[in-house]
């Protein structure tokens, strides 16, 4: 991760979570929640959320699993993390909070029943190489689930243009703090490959069962959930007739 991206999260980090609830006028937890809806987790799960930020995806993954399982936070950002631990702990929510690296995680092979990253993937150097990473500490079976920015309808376009361009920097100032950081965030969020595209990204570099595309609040959010596919055991009789030939 660019050391300016790295500084940019560091100055807005205090006023993060109230820019991102004014920019989408406080829908923002509502599509975290559906995106943990559409995760499948379950008590008992162990959830890696990658790009963690300020946590508030992981402590809803924390919520809808009753606070059983293994929950493990991580961010590039010790900044973000510190404030997400912050909030944690007044919660009381037995989180493990990691600073990591997305394209480069340090976890175990199969480690993980849910890996998840919410608005992250746009902001890293090679999202190719951390969709790979996060595939990689995935379990058999279990799910890829990644929360991003896409585009709405042709009919919708040049208002969000508008609303992208004018709006988000003028509330990233007012709210955030840094006008600047937010004209970045926008022109990553329009630039970023969505829907078939981005579906093409995980499984170019994943083995998936099949991938979920799913576009919220008329497609300015889309969200998807490949399913990594499971090892087959071989027979005894695939034994056998590999050993004849």
């Amino acid at each position: 991760m660019s050391k300016q991206v790295h500084a940019m999260f560091s100055r807005i980090a205090r006023r993060y979570d109230r820019a991102n609830r004014w920019m989408s006028f406080g829908s923002d937890q509502a599509v975290r929640r559906r995106t943990v809806a559409m995760s499948g987790v379950e008590p008992g799960d162990a959830i890696l959320d990658c790009a963690a930020g300020t946590g508030d995806l992981t402590l809803l993954f924390h919520d809808a699993m009753d606070g059983r399982g293994r929950v493990v936070g991580s961010d590039f950002n010790a900044d973000m993390l510190a404030l997400a631990e912050e909030k944690s702990r007044a919660r009381g929510a037995d989180i493990e909070w990691r600073e990591e690296d997305s394209q480069a995680l340090d976890f175990p092979d199969d480690s993980f029943d849910v890996v998840a990253i919410a608005y992250g993937i746009r902001n890293v150097d090679d999202p190719d190489k951390a969709l790979g990473s996060m595939y990689r500490v995935l379990k058999p079976g279990g799910r890829l689930v990644v929360l991003e920015f896409g585009q709405p309808p042709a009919l919708l376009k040049p208002f969000y243009y508008l609303y992208n361009r004018l709006v988000i920097p003028l509330i990233g100032g007012l709210a955030g703090g840094d006008r600047d950081a937010y004209q970045y965030l926008q022109r990553t969020s329009h630039a970023f490959p969505y829907g078939a595209d981005f579906a093409a990204m995980m499984r170019a570099n994943g083995d998936y069962d099949d991938i979920t595309t799913r576009p919220v609040a008329l497609g300015v959010n889309y969200i998807y959930v490949g399913t990594k596919k499971a090892h087959r055991e071989t027979t005894d009789q695939e034994y056998a007739g590999a050993a004849a030939t």
